[in-house]
């Protein structure tokens, strides 16, 4: 769908999440629908919805918190355009 090709290999029924690493990834499962995309498909995450998001959920460390979202989104990225080519 929309030019991406899915994974074809099952997934895990689960995987181990370290705790230090939870408030990372839900505030990236917050804004995983956030995504701007162009003609390619997606670029990146939308800054300004992650900004707000990070004032309605009281996150502290806003500059960290960007910085692990990064790590993420830019592994999401390389992983699709992986698929691509």
């Amino acid at each position: 769908m929309f030019g991406m090709v899915l994974d074809t290999e099952p997934e895990p029924d689960f995987f181990e999440v370290e705790p230090e690493v939870w408030p990372v990834l839900e505030a990236f499962l917050r804004v995983q629908t956030q995504w701007r995309t162009g003609p390619n498909g997606l670029i990146g995450l939308d800054y300004q919805a992650l900004e707000w998001t990070f004032r309605l959920w009281n996150v502290e460390d806003a500059a960290s918190m960007l910085a692990d979202i990064q790590v993420i989104e830019a592994e999401i990225l390389l992983a699709l355009s992986e698929q691509e080519g």
